[in-house]
């Protein structure tokens, strides 16, 4: 027994041995190995991109294949998302929706963590999610799963964490990569809009794994293009106008998308917990019965871009689809599909250009191009105008048709559909939908502070932390003695909001005085602050709100308070002295 114990200790030692050498040569070598590892991941990724592609086409053949009977087109896309829906409750909850805004909360809220069970789950529910017809995208998915494999590989070999969360945007710029064929607008968008840096360090790695699962694409399915389009040729400049104009309709079909898709998601989301396995059938529901009258409802639809890009689709057809596909795809999103919207809004932009480039070329034959060209434009503009990554959107079309002519009104549209939806939407729809999901990613403003005083700094534990079923009565008692003039109050760990002295002494004046905490404290728009917030935003929000004290909560969860920072550590931190100022010591 003893010589066992020996045995035992002396593997584990080993085992000790061994990685403490393995972090050395690693942390000696680590720019290398990140080189290496940004191979594998565009190499893994442009697999799984691969397999997403052929799993979702095939399957989707041979579930509702075309010429099918009507039954098949309802029952396929409600079974289909009836069992996902309870596969994405019970087994992989975080593998809902798009996978962007949880790749960007990976990279600024999760120290780059994405689990394998993430990966595999995302993998597995949207492929089969989308075989059944529901309308959603696989590129955003796809992001999910290449930085999902950038963030496995990372950890399992012992990297930093800072080498982990540079994984990602090296994974989105492979799943990019490959699933749209473009390996520059890959590299583009992974730093326009995963890090939101188009100077970030990691530029060479994301380079490097767009262009091998580029390769690795076209080494398993050949050099095929995503859709095959036509020359363009700008025919007369008065044509620039009415690109002008579809920019301008771009804009507010986006607007359109975004609010009815965050609105929805937002009356899904306060149903409760408990009946979130069902929700996903609504939009199975919905696509189903849609389906029965319109087939070209169901799926992706990457086959009817390409007939509204070679001008093959009749107006009626196309002004049909812009309104069916906007419903099927807001309500399939909003219910909790797993799936992105990337494809859907390339859809959409195609169906919308082409309706216009229809009427155009039908009014004035002589001075425009053919319904194609717009059909062409219209999916940059809709891009612009929904993902708000109007850099990508230019060069992504640009990569698509190899053609200089289409540059200048591809960005005539997507500027202007891009002014369009800032101006009615002023929240892009990746960072509303993190935060709905209580993630506050930074904003491009946060992103460009350099500050080196952080939050993080100066930050101190709270004195006292008030119980939100804690009586108004026994609230004013226990703080009646304490110089601080606002409380924060947590059920728990769940932290809810700020109490002011004010409105403790308001609800004792109303006779509220039986009533809780959580009763009287305004939850809603509590100014706060993270612990990477540079330190003069402190300051700025302290002055908005008047008050000398901010809560400082957590990124992947608002309702997680870290700590407090208060006006009188902030001024000793630019070296002013408070003393005598009358601020509380907390």
């Amino acid at each position: 027994m003893a010589s066992a114990d020996t045995a035992n200790q002396m593997k584990k030692k080993g085992r000790v041995a061994l990685r403490e050498r393995w972090s050395a040569h690693l942390h000696e070598r680590e720019e290398q190995v990140f080189l290496l590892l940004s191979l594998l991941i565009g190499a893994l990724t442009g697999m799984a991109v691969v397999a997403f592609i052929v799993l979702t086409e095939r399957l989707g053949m041979r579930l509702y294949p075309v010429g099918s009977a009507a039954w098949r087109r309802v029952l396929i896309p409600i079974a289909g998302s009836l069992a996902m829906g309870f596969l994405l409750f019970r087994y992989f909850p975080n593998a809902r929706g798009s996978g962007v805004p949880q790749t960007k909360a990976a990279l600024f809220a999760r120290d780059g963590f994405i689990s394998l069970r993430t990966v595999l789950g995302k993998f597995f529910c949207t492929a089969t999610t989308l075989a059944s017809g529901i309308p959603l995208g696989r590129e955003g998915p796809s992001v999910q799963v290449g930085a999902g494999i950038g963030s496995v590989l990372g950890r399992a070999l012992g990297l930093s964490p800072e080498k982990v969360k540079a994984l990602i945007p090296v994974g989105a710029a492979a799943a990019i990569a490959a699933a749209f064929n473009t390996p520059m607008a890959a590299v583009l968008f992974a730093l326009e809009e995963v890090m939101g840096d188009l100077n970030a360090p990691v530029l060479g790695s994301v380079v490097l794994a767009s262009a091998t699962s580029w390769a690795m694409l076209r080494l398993l399915l050949g050099n095929n293009p995503l859709f095959q389009v036509p020359q363009y040729e700008l025919v007369h400049p008065l044509e620039l106008g009415i690109y002008a104009l579809l920019g301008i309709a771009g804009g507010f079909l986006s607007v359109a998308f975004t609010k009815m898709l965050l609105g929805m998601r937002k009356y899904f989301l306060h149903l409760p917990r408990k009946t979130w396995w069902w929700h996903p059938v609504v939009g199975g529901v919905t696509v189903g019965l849609m389906g029965w009258f319109v087939p070209q409802v169901l799926g992706v639809g990457y086959t009817y871009v390409g007939n509204a890009l070679n001008g093959t689709m009749a107006l009626k057809l196309l002004l049909l689809l812009v309104v069916l596909k906007l419903v099927g795809v807001t309500v399939s999103y909003a219910s909790g599909n797993a799936g992105g919207i990337f494809g859907p809004a390339l859809f959409l932009g195609a169906m919308l250009g082409g309706a216009i480039g229809t009427v155009a070329h039908h009014l004035l034959p002589g001075y425009t191009a053919s319904p194609g060209a717009y059909a062409l434009v219209g999916m940059g503009a809709l891009f612009a105008g929904i993902v708000r990554a109007p850099m990508t959107s230019v060069l992504m079309i640009f990569e698509m048709t190899r053609d200089y002519a289409v540059i200048v009104p591809l960005m005539i549209a997507n500027l202007t559909s891009l002014f369009i939806s800032r101006r009615f939407q002023k929240q892009p729809i990746y960072e509303a939908l993190a935060q709905q999901d209580g993630i506050h990613l930074p904003t491009p403003g946060t992103l460009h502070q350099t500050s080196s005083r952080t939050m993080a700094q100066v930050m101190r534990a709270p004195r006292q932390i008030l119980s939100a079923g804690m009586r108004v009565e026994d609230a004013a008692e226990e703080t009646r003695a304490g110089q601080t003039r606002i409380w924060p109050v947590a059920d728990k760990e769940h932290f809810m909001g700020m109490l002011s002295r004010e409105t403790l002494e308001c609800a004792l004046v109303d006779g509220r005085k039986e009533q809780p905490l959580k009763n009287i404290i305004e939850a809603q728009h509590v100014p706060h602050v993270h612990m990477d917030h540079a330190l003069h935003l402190a300051l700025e929000r302290m002055s908005t709100y008047h008050v000398d004290i901010l809560p400082v909560v957590n990124r992947a969860d608002i309702h997680r308070l870290e700590g407090v920072v208060m006006l009188k550590d902030v001024l000793q931190s630019y070296g002013v002295e408070s003393m005598g100022s009358g601020l509380p010591e907390g």
